[in-house]
Formats: C-alpha cells, structure tokens, sequence
C-alpha cells in the first residue's frame, strides 16, 4: 500500500484526491491547502485524511511514502525538492517547473535518492491518445509530417502562467509522447488582452531537424470550446477530437500520390487519394484514474513513468524558447542552443512498460 499526500485543493487537487482514494495499491493519508474552506470539501473523498493547512508539516508526515502537487506552478520547485529530501515520491502537476535548470535538480535529486518522479500529463494516460501511439507505432500513417492542434475556449484566466504555459503545455506533452522528437526551433507570438495579465492568446510553431512542423493555437478568449489535434501522415491522416462524445480519434486513408511526369523533365504532377475513414474502438477509462495507477505501480515495482522528469523538462524547454521568442515577436529561438534538450529516446519506456496501461488496471 502506498500512503499518500496530496498538496493543493484548488480545481485540479480534489479529482487528484478522488482518484487515488479509489485506486488500489493507494490510500491518502493527509491533504494540504492553505485555504482551509478548500479542505472541507474533501470529507466526501478521503473522510480519514488528516487536513492540513502547512504543506511542510504534510511533508514531514513518517507515514507518507509519496507526495503529490497540485498548486501553482511557481510552487512547484519548492515542494517537489523538499519532498524528494524527505524521501517521498513525487508526482507534480503540469508543467513540472517554472524552468528547466529547476526542473533538472529535481530529476537529479530523485536519482539520487532512487525515488519515483512523474509528471502529471494526463492527456498523456487518455485512451485516445494512446490509440494513437499504437496506430503511430505500427507505421500505417507513414511519415509523420506535421502536428496541428487547438486548444480555445472561454477562460478560465490564469495569474501565474501565460496561456501557452496552461494550455499549450497539453498539447506538447501529447506530442512528445507520440513523436519522441525534440524540436530544434520555436517560434511564437501572443498577446495580452487583460491589463496586468500573462497572454491569453497565443501561436506556436515549432521546426525540427527534417520537414516535421508543428504548430499549436491556445486561446483563452475564444466562444467555443475546441480540443482538436490533426496528424498528418505520408500515408494517413488521424484527427484527435477530445470533445467527440463517442469517435474520438478519427483515421483517414487520404493523401496526396506525387508523380514525375517522364515527358515533362522536372515536372511532379500531383494525384489526390481519398480512402476510407475508420473510427478505433478507444478505452474511455478516466485518464487520471489511469495516471494515478501507473504512479503506484512504478513506485511499487521500481518502473520508470511514462511522463517522467524529463519528459516534464522537455515540455518546459519548449515553452522556455516560446517565452523568449513571444517577448520578441516571434523570433525563432533555437531550443538546443537555449536549452539543451534531454534526449527522448533517454526517456523512452524500458521493457517493463511495453504494456503498461494493462499493468497498471492488474494492481
């Protein structure tokens, strides 16, 4: 049994509280907020955790074995490392740090210690978007050329984040787990419509080594809601659409067929190819019931997350270069040169996750 804490009972806290109160192998021993009208909320989830008001005095708990974060991001470096030096496991909420110096001593001091910590990016424990990495990992899309996503809707405002940190941040934690590529450079632009306030709407382009592009729109400010990621392939094409009550992940066999014309030397004729369109079955388990599953089972048998430390680092060194480039009105900054990425494929899963969602639904 791992014992839990969890920090934090703003939006995100108390479904973080439900779910490991209701998964096996996991019992939440204490939370902590600062508000204390946040934790009467919580008798309904854990009625026998201890309510605190001091995330230090949490942290200290002999009983914890993991602490788990889910306050503002500035917060974040903070508690992980006292955590980590308590000897507790962490899992923190997106993004994992405010930087990725920070977000490095954290990786370092787990090593140290031989302690678990994950990154909660729970778009990342969907079943859509792992249908889409088993389709991406069988080769029927061929080439991956481009990742297109959206992410708008009507607030909510965040003080402690631009929009990109807040939303943005989804759609490259999805992209890092399905490509496992690095961008080599990032362009952005954004702007604040809120006297006083971080950008509430924001564009991202991000450029790689080859002809792999990938561009991210988030948007405070818009009407409706959109959750929508295109996949464009050399030989299908997938439409990700999180907001699809039923056929989330939509496969195009539609494309372009391109033909040098021997008779007019230099000349590619261009051929279009409209195919069937298939809608996979997609497991519809609650993502962070999935996350909060894998988090104990790599505590319980020594098993490196999925979103791991350095997937969190690679997501902040993007958004570290967009920063930059924001500030400058979209000057593409160089990530390598900015921030030296941590290798992907460092992180990619060892045998032991191969099939780690079933693992997981086995505790």
């Amino acid at each position: 049994m791992v014992r839990i804490g969890v920090i934090g009972c703003g939006y995100w806290g108390p479904k973080l509280v439900r779910n490991f109160s209701q998964v096996p192998g996991a019992e939440v021993i204490a939370v902590a907020d600062k508000r204390v009208e946040r934790l009467a909320h919580l008798t309904g989830h854990a009625p026998d955790a201890r309510l605190l008001t001091n995330p230090d005095e949490l942290i200290a708990m002999r009983e914890i074995d993991a602490v788990v974060i889910a306050t503002p991001a500035s917060t974040h470096y903070e508690l992980a490392s006292k955590a980590l030096r308590a000897g507790k496991h962490v899992l923190v909420e997106k993004p994992l740090t405010p930087s990725s110096e920070l977000g490095k001593r954290l990786i370092d001091e787990a090593a140290r210690r031989n302690l678990v910590l994950m990154v909660d990016h729970t778009f990342v424990y969907t079943g859509a978007v792992r249908t889409m990495k088993q389709i991406l990992d069988e080769g029927g899309v061929g080439d991956i050329l481009y990742f297109d996503s959206v992410r708008i809707n009507l607030g909510s405002f965040r003080h402690d984040v631009n929009v990109l940190w807040d939303l943005a941040a989804h759609d490259l934690s999805i992209m890092d787990f399905l490509l496992r590529r690095h961008p080599r450079a990032v362009s952005a632009t954004g702007m604040s419509h809120v006297f006083g306030r971080t950008e509430d709407v924001g564009f991202l382009t991000l450029y790689f080594d080859d002809t792999l592009i990938a561009h991210v729109h988030a948007n405070w400010l818009a009407p409706v809601k959109i959750r929508r990621a295109l996949i464009g392939g050399s030989k299908q094409m997938i439409v990700y659409d999180d907001l699809e009550p039923a056929d989330k992940i939509k496969v195009y066999d539609r494309g372009i067929v391109l033909d040098n014309d021997p008779e007019r030397f230099g000349e590619v004729r261009i051929a279009y190819r409209t195919g069937e369109m298939r809608a996979p079955l997609v497991d519809t388990t609650e993502a962070l019931r999935t996350a909060a599953l894998h988090f104990i089972r790599c505590i319980m048998f020594g098993e490196r997350p999925i979103t791991d430390g350095e997937a969190g680092v690679r997501v902040v060194q993007i958004l570290e270069a967009a920063t930059q480039s924001m500030a400058d009105r979209g000057k593409p900054v160089d990530v390598a040169a900015a921030h030296p990425p941590i290798s992907a494929e460092k992180a990619l899963p060892n045998s032991s996750h191969g099939n780690w969602a079933a693992n997981a639904r086995r505790l």
